[in-house]
């Protein structure tokens, strides 16, 4: 990830560290499989804190435009929610993680284990050299804090979806690289978990904008909390989360929640953790993905009707229990971040565009004309932004304040010590409260009603950023929601009657099944890439 900060760094020296940082050989394409040093050497670049500031971009580099499956750049995240239920992609890539048919050869997620395993390299050799450094103690403390955050990231993600993992510490030599054996995942996640407590309290509580896109302490803390509420640590992750949130460094943005992801707004208040882009010189393509075609994209996104259903009605009641759903008409009377996040056929205005996807009209989207849902994302589309749908220059959100405050309250909840309405009010309902949605507050203490709240707005709020693949897998509730038929638009209010495509009893088009394997499926499988060459390395169960 190329930041802002470091953007008077000219491409080529980056490049050059990068090529520095990624020293490890082997004999594949995959993590153990490093490209030679030709552009700088260690004995002859660790000299001076300039140097320093060069490796340091090399550990957050994520490469820009067409970057490949990270758990960093947007559509990386934006995957990962699709396959946890919330729709689908055009070319089926990352429906087939959790549909029943993932393998030890599945490139994406083999791809999140290089890519992952490439920026681990990167940041082995930062902490290996940066003690060498003459430089300002400070900054390099700092710099040790954030690359440590950086990695252990890194290291929770890959022993979240592959379990037991090689954990390496240190450079290793080519032997080392190919017969490194697995950690187990407790293990790994202890180490994750000790690498963050130690490193957030040397980091900053802000940054100034020059430095936007590098870590602080509140984004150390947040990932602490992730891996705390992983492991079911409730009382250390509220107490980890009540330290953001103390901290007043961050709140819920004002100004309305979807332009909370436009690019004019990019650094506003509930931004914890972002990836930095730059038109022209390290931008993103996610918009040319996103955009309907009638508006210049791929529509390459399809969101499924069940995370339509699962935005209540303006009464704060879900659709099964609120007076105010019709299902004849079922998009009247929701949760306005229903329509901020899905783009509705012939309800959703953007930028003066009707976005239509009936199979009866003439649109590009028509749901006939392609594997659509009907449906598509709104979310991830920025009004302010008239450029090259491939050179965008809006930053991906990696975490954000909603997500805090969701997790100190559900860890409170979950701890057993009580959740007081002042507790809802300065969490759940500062997040529903917010201009624009305006959603009535929630009220109950009781865990079970809470817990179910608090669930749903999670996978509402936080809708393809990245997390609800990480929540249902935590929750033990993967096998449940993913191995069921999913529906698309509503395509008739007579349903008995139709015959033009298949629809449900409330005239919801039958679109995909999902048939996710309990008990194999909660783990991705080690590449087989990576068991042809280290022979230490053990598959996991069922593949």
């Amino acid at each position: 990830m190329k930041i802002k900060f470091l953007k008077h760094i000219s491409p080529a020296k980056v490049l050059s560290v990068i090529a520095l940082s990624v020293i490890i050989t082997g004999c594949s394409d995959d993590f153990l499989d490093k490209q030679p040093l030709d552009q700088v050497s260690d004995a002859t670049f660790w000299k001076n804190e300039k140097d320093a500031m060069l490796a340091l971009t090399g550990c957050y580099d994520i490469d820009a435009f067409w970057a490949g499956q990270d758990f960093f750049n947007g559509i990386s995240l934006l995957w990962l929610d699709l396959a946890a239920g919330e729709g689908s992609e055009k070319e089926h890539y990352p429906d087939g993680i959790t549909d029943g048919t993932l393998n030890a050869t599945n490139w994406v997620t083999a791809s999140y284990w290089s890519n992952t395993y490439r920026k681990i390299s990167r940041c082995n050799n930062f902490l290996d050299h940066i003690g060498d450094v003459t430089m300002d103690e400070q900054n390099k403390a700092i710099m040790t804090a954030e690359i440590r955050t950086l990695r252990a990231y890194c290291f929770f993600n890959l022993a979240l979806y592959f379990g037991d993992v090689p954990m390496p510490e240190h450079l290793l030599t080519v032997e080392e690289a190919n017969s490194i054996p697995q950690t187990s995942k407790a293990n790994v996640w202890a180490f994750v978990e000790q690498e963050l407590i130690e490193s957030y309290p040397a980091l900053p509580t802000t940054r100034p904008a020059a430095d936007s896109g590098r870590l602080t302490a509140g984004a150390s803390l947040a990932i602490l909390g992730r891996v705390q509420m992983a492991q079911q640590k409730w009382s250390l992750a509220a107490a980890t989360y009540k330290k953001i949130i103390d901290s007043n460094a961050y709140a819920v943005y004002q100004t309305g929640y979807a332009q909370v992801f436009w690019q004019a707004n990019e650094n506003n208040s509930e931004i914890i953790w972002s990836t930095q882009y730059q038109e022209d010189q390290y931008a993103q393509v996610l918009p040319q993905y996103a955009y309907p075609e009638a508006m210049g994209g791929w529509h390459q996104f399809s969101p499924y009707n069940e995370l339509v259903q699962s935005f209540e009605c303006t009464d704060g009641k879900t659709i099964e229990e609120s007076p105010l759903y019709d299902w004849t008409n079922p998009y009247e009377n929701r949760d306005p971040r229903m329509d901020f996040n899905i783009m509705i056929s012939d309800r959703t205005v953007f930028n003066g565009t009707t976005y239509v996807s009936r199979p009866d009209s003439n649109s590009p989207d028509r749901i006939s004309r392609y594997n659509w849902s009907g449906y598509c994302i709104n979310k991830l589309m920025d009004p302010s932004f008239s450029g090259n749908l491939m050179n965008y220059g809006g930053n991906s959100i990696i975490i954000r304040y909603p997500e805090v405050l969701l997790g100190y309250l559900e860890s409170k909840l979950e701890s057993g010590e009580g959740v007081t309405q002042s507790v809802l009010d300065e969490t759940v309902n500062l997040i529903r409260n917010r201009p624009g949605v305006n959603m009535p507050d929630v009220t109950t203490a009781d865990p079970t009603q809470l817990r179910a709240i608090v669930r749903r707005e999670r996978k509402v709020e936080l809708a393809f950023e990245g997390v609800h693949y990480y929540d249902i897998l935590r929750w033990g509730t993967a096998a449940q929601e993913l191995n069921k038929q999913f529906t698309g638009m509503k395509l008739t209010n007579t349903p008995s009657s139709y015959t033009a495509y298949p629809v449900d009893n409330n005239g919801f088009f039958i679109y995909q099944k999902k048939n996710f394997v309990a008990g194999v499926n909660e783990l991705w499988p080690i590449p087989q890439t990576e068991l042809n060459i280290n022979k230490n390395l053990v598959q996991n169960p069922g593949y």
